[in-house]
């Protein structure tokens, strides 16, 4: 019998070597409760799961005012950069790959994540239209974002490339750039939240394209092309998100990617987290026509589902996510065809400690 689809090898970038086509998706888990630094229970986490063709760090902070989850980790410090080259060093002795994923939240914050910097920022000053956010000190209605000055766009490029470096420093293997999912690069390529009229401006996509163009081109001053991925989130709604032309402007934003040579662009294309019912949802083949560039699929896929997406050639690689919360040895589980353990329970997805984090067994019943 052929082997899964998704247990063969693939070559990320011409010199990076996947065991297999299997991603552990970025996922944030609230445990940088010491500082936001990471720890010994975080690099626990990550090698538990390093049999991943290639591990994705969940959503880890820029800067202080790129802060908006509590527990999430950063990496713009001293201290958590030398934390996260403890985690990179482990995941390597374990056989894994692990790029960093690079997060600012824009108006997904709150001013009590980062007082001495103020409110949060976004492309234009439009609030989240939900009722609440998570803060430190509990939930707390959105604000209104401040709209970013091209001197503070600037200054969070400059943030960007920072922590790329810091990163590199760290021992990743390489950097996804956050762009979707309402978070502050989405916020300039959708029209619902890019009210601007400078050359940001929400009215063209040379615009829109404009800050998440500055921030890669800053990124690359640091790491080689085949070393950096880009996540965008066409039919996303998270975060209040969602653009009448999707289906006209994200074939375009990855066009202007595919020039680039990227290590791969990461789509949350599966309607897990919602959809904003603008037009006929966007798939893996709408982009594989436009794009030469490796591509990777997230969101709800199963394993009929994901061998069946490489398979019929509309992405190189799938990333999972919640299956990988409790059944640590995956891709072991696809290959013996062994039933996978049950989603954990929300409550304990973002909880401090191990419980829901560390403890899950492998098939075998063992605990790495």
């Amino acid at each position: 019998m052929a082997p899964s689809p998704l247990l063969t090898p693939f070559t990320l970038g011409g010199d990076l070597p996947l065991k297999n086509r299997m991603v552990l998706a970025p996922m944030t888990r609230g445990r940088a409760r010491n500082a936001q630094r990471p720890d010994a229970m975080m690099a626990r986490y990550y090698v538990q799961r390093a049999s991943a063709g290639l591990v994705i760090t969940e959503g880890t902070f820029i800067s202080p005012i790129a802060n908006g989850w509590v527990g999430a980790p950063e990496i713009y410090s001293p201290a958590a950069t030398a934390g996260w080259k403890e985690v990179t060093d482990k995941v390597h002795a374990a056989g894994g790959l692990i790029f960093c994923q690079l997060w600012h939240c824009g108006r997904a914050s709150h001013s009590s994540f980062h007082p001495k910097e103020g409110r949060a920022v976004a492309a234009s000053a439009i609030a989240i239209d939900e009722s609440t956010i998570h803060a430190p000190d509990g939930k707390v209605p959105h604000e209104v974002p401040d709209a970013l000055t091209v001197d503070g766009i600037k200054a969070t490029v400059a943030d960007f490339a920072a922590a790329a470096a810091n990163a590199k420093a760290a021992g990743f293997d390489g950097v996804e750039v956050h762009g979707a999912n309402g978070y502050l690069i989405d916020t300039f390529l959708q029209t619902k939240t890019n009210k601007r009229t400078d050359e940001y401006s929400g009215e063209s996509l040379e615009g829109r394209f404009r800050f998440l163009k500055e921030v890669l081109e800053a990124v690359l001053e640091v790491w080689p092309a085949n070393r950096v991925g880009v996540r965008l989130s066409p039919n996303g709604v998270y975060n209040d998100q969602g653009s009448p032309d999707f289906r006209e402007a994200f074939p375009w934003f990855v066009k202007q990617l595919d020039s680039y040579k990227l290590a791969y662009i990461h789509f949350i294309i599966g309607l897990g987290f919602g959809f904003h019912k603008l037009g006929e949802p966007m798939v893996m083949a709408d982009f594989r026509k436009v794009t030469s560039t490796p591509l990777i699929a997230n969101c709800g896929y199963t394993q009929e589902s994901g061998e069946k997406e490489v398979a019929d050639g509309n992405t190189d690689l799938v990333s999972f996510g919640r299956p990988w919360i409790t059944n640590p040895d995956l891709p072991a589980r696809f290959a013996a065809g062994t039933p996978l353990a049950e989603d954990p329970p929300m409550g304990i997805w973002y909880s401090a400690g191990p419980k829901g984090y560390v403890d899950y067994p492998n098939a075998d019943g063992t605990v790495v």
